[in-house]
């Protein structure tokens, strides 16, 4: 079985008899003699000669060998399965800063409504003749009755935000 694998691979690389002894440092007649299965090659030839005919030592000897899955596919799996995890990674990401964002949204209205309701509108109580307190307390009060109107329904749809990215399970 050796010998025929040995002329087998020496032959499907195109090499002669002379050309395999050069590359293995021996000469003809020995590659011949492995040919005909009257001589072995011992295990450093064995080695040498199937690192020249690049076939495993396994194949040489004639064992069969079980032939895995192209690693095409397998390095596919693998690519896929960690392009999948980054993925997974970057959408948990996504969803605690989008979370957060909604709760932090949520504090800020909360936070906004008790500083106007301490501070009391005090703009009211200015002189609005002088033309520039007019202007401020004009933009005060116009900015004061959007966001009391508007912040509530802020407040709601950022805790229904923060209630929806939550995380389940």
């Amino acid at each position: 079985m050796l010998n025929e694998n040995i002329k087998a691979l020496r032959r499907a690389k195109g090499l002669s008899q002379e050309e395999l002894a050069i590359k293995l440092n021996v000469v003809r007649q020995t590659v011949s003699k492995w040919e005909q299965g009257r001589s072995v090659p011992d295990a450093d030839m064995l080695i040498a000669l199937s690192e020249t005919l690049e076939t495993p030592v396994s194949a040489l000897l004639g064992e069969a060998i079980v032939e895995e899955a192209p690693d095409g596919v397998k390095a596919i799996s693998e690519r896929l399965e960690a392009i999948n995890l980054r993925l997974a990674r970057a959408k948990e990401s996504r969803r605690r800063a989008l979370h957060w964002s909604f709760v932090a949204l949520g504090a800020i209205v909360v936070l906004a409504l008790v500083a106007l309701s301490l501070w009391g509108s005090p703009y009211l109580d200015w002189g609005f003749s002088d033309p520039e307190m007019a202007v401020v307390g004009t933009f005060l009060h116009g900015f004061e009755f959007v966001f009391v109107r508007l912040a509530p329904v802020v407040f709601v749809g950022a805790m229904a935000g923060a209630f929806a990215t939550r995380r389940k399970g």
